[in-house]
């Protein structure tokens, strides 16, 4: 989640520029007047308050004279090391020359760093952040009796369901991975409802040689649809496994930290099982960020895992 750099503006501007895009030109042009009004000058004044922080996990902020919204905020399992990395960033000079304070929260480990972070940049949306922006409305292919439905986070009870596959920002990018699955696998896009089929005729793709014609009769309905779940098998959201709410340890020398999850969604965190079973309240909708951030030590059984 650095801010991005001026080399990979570059390079996206000239692969613009080969490929005849208009704006390339232009974007080229602002780069290099960015450059020329922020040049690079090391940051002194901010070394000596980077090297106050703690070789330690947690997450900081960069503040400038403005102290309503940071101007950045990320995190590290070593602080020290990573913000003085900023100070040597050309390609983030204008940053560094507004920033005034840095100031960092610690936590027990990269887990709760990572949920900290995210939570904080879509809390207070800092001007140099561009990722972990809150997407408002998630969207999962579902299979029921009916076949592929489409199922998003803001509905009643998603993150209760089963059988969900994919967590994707819009349903359009939800039907451009089914129609990748289709062509990988050789499925029929009128029976996952991408095509319509005038008078129950066979789909596009079977005519081409790309459906085993399931359409057409000859391939029986369970079969393709047991290929149609192998396939999604790949990218299956994972069963909440537990009954309720659960509280993910973390330590780090005296420091202890308990991240409350529920159903895959961060609530908090507290430093005693008594304060994490006060964490109380509606999780809200279903957040991918935290899904991706606590899935895995969860599942791989990586953390110590406590039922509250």
């Amino acid at each position: 989640s650095r801010p991005a750099r001026r080399n990979c503006c570059d390079v996206l501007a000239r692969r613009s520029q080969l490929a005849g895009a208009p704006h390339a030109t232009h974007v080229m042009l602002f780069r290099r007047q960015e450059r020329e009004k922020f040049p690079y000058e090391y940051p002194s004044h901010l070394r000596e308050l980077a090297a106050e922080l703690p070789k330690a996990p947690g997450v900081y902020q960069f503040h400038g004279e403005e102290q309503s919204v940071p101007l950045y905020i990320g995190k590290s399992v070593d602080l020290r090391t990573r913000v003085l990395s900023h100070l040597r960033e050309p390609g983030e000079a204008r940053m560094l020359s507004q920033t005034r304070r840095i100031t960092h929260v610690r936590t027990a480990g990269d887990l709760g760093a990572q949920l900290l972070e995210a939570h904080q940049i879509k809390a207070l949306q800092p001007l140099y952040n561009k990722k972990l922006r809150r997407t408002h409305r998630i969207c999962s292919i579902a299979l029921d009796l009916g076949g592929v439905r489409y199922a998003f986070s803001n509905e009643p009870n998603f993150r209760l369901r089963t059988n969900l596959y994919g967590l994707f920002g819009s349903k359009m990018a939800a039907m451009d991975k089914l129609r990748a699955l289709a062509d990988e696998h050789e499925l029929c896009c009128a029976r996952i409802g991408l095509e319509r089929t005038p008078g129950g005729r066979p789909c596009f793709r079977h005519s081409i040689g790309r459906c085993r014609g399931a359409c057409a009769g000859k391939e029986a309905g369970r079969d393709h649809d047991e290929r149609l779940l192998t396939a999604l098998r790949a990218i299956e959201v994972a069963k909440w496994p537990y009954k309720g709410k659960v509280a993910i340890e973390e330590r780090d020398g005296k420091l202890r930290q308990l991240h409350v999850i529920d159903h895959w969604n961060y609530l908090g965190s507290a430093e005693s099982l008594r304060e994490a079973r006060r964490i109380k309240g509606d999780s809200g909708q279903f957040d991918r960020d935290d899904y991706y951030i606590v899935a895995r030590p969860i599942l791989s059984g990586e953390l110590r895992v406590r039922d509250l």
